[in-house]
């Protein structure tokens, strides 16, 4: 017997190992993989891209935000993993009534280097997790390790347009913007706030402004059109995944930091 407390406080009781998974958050579906979960995994979502072979063994239950019940129902999953921020209260208690619903809550490093061993235990890959853990600790020290001596910059990170929003506190986007030194301009302006471009000076006026992948795909025309209410900003177009996914492809983040520090 499986006794399992998910990061929002729920219990779970499992009698033994769950062996069908449907995960609809895509960083932890690529997490699960990466754990050696390939064969238990029966159901994903649309954006769940990482490991990309997924789209084409693995049936599709929907988006993050919109998740077809029958679909998941059909599938008879052990366990669903879900994410606070991700996913909605609605949809959460909706699957709950199929099977338990694991929910995560990540904004820090520390949260998900806890979630990485929580799922080790919960899926018996203790050892892999535990793999995980180490490899993605230790690139997590050396890069506090480099970044230590590099100067403070002001920035703003955009991840919509029409309206223009931007990620801010109690995010993990703002965790590694924090990491990196970077000083969120809209930090305490709420989690995913609109803002108004005219007033980007007078609310912080950023050294730079990052525009992301994901999950709006910013175009040139995006760097200028926000850059012209800046002073003297640097845009910099940023892959959304190394700022906004959790799991085992922070691994990969810590590198591509180091690299963008180069750039600016």
């Amino acid at each position: 017997m499986i006794n399992y407390k998910d990061q929002i406080g729920n219990h779970h009781i499992f009698e033994t190992t769950p062996k069908r998974i449907v995960s609809i958050v895509p960083s932890q579906t690529e997490l699960l993989y990466d754990l050696g979960l390939e064969d238990s995994i029966v159901g994903i979502t649309k954006f769940c891209v990482h490991p990309i072979h997924f789209k084409a063994t693995k049936t599709i239950v929907g988006g993050t935000k919109n998740v077809n019940f029958e679909k998941v129902k059909v599938l008879q999953p052990d366990v669903i993993i879900a994410n606070k921020e991700e996913n909605t209260k609605e949809i959460v208690n909706e699957l709950s009534q199929i099977c338990p619903v694991i929910v995560t809550d990540i904004y820090t490093v520390e949260d998900n280097l806890q979630m990485i061993l929580d799922f080790g235990k919960l899926f018996s890959k203790r050892v892999e997790s535990q793999k995980w853990h180490d490899k993605i600790n230790f690139s997590y020290q050396d890069f506090q390790n480099f970044i230590k001596d590099k100067p403070s910059k002001k920035a703003a990170y955009f991840i919509w347009k029409n309206p223009h929003m931007v990620a801010g506190k109690e995010t993990f986007i703002n965790t590694l913007l924090e990491l990196n030194l970077f000083e969120n301009i809209y930090k305490e302006k709420g989690r995913y706030p609109e803002v108004e471009l005219k007033k980007i000076r007078l609310e912080g006026d950023p050294d730079l402004v990052f525009l992301s992948s994901e999950p709006y795909p910013f175009k040139d025309e995006d760097a200028f059109e926000i850059g012209r209410f800046t002073h003297h900003a640097k845009t910099v177009f940023v892959d959304g995944e190394m700022f906004s996914w959790y799991g085992s492809r922070i691994l990969k983040s810590f590198e591509y930091f180091k690299q963008l520090h180069g750039k600016i």
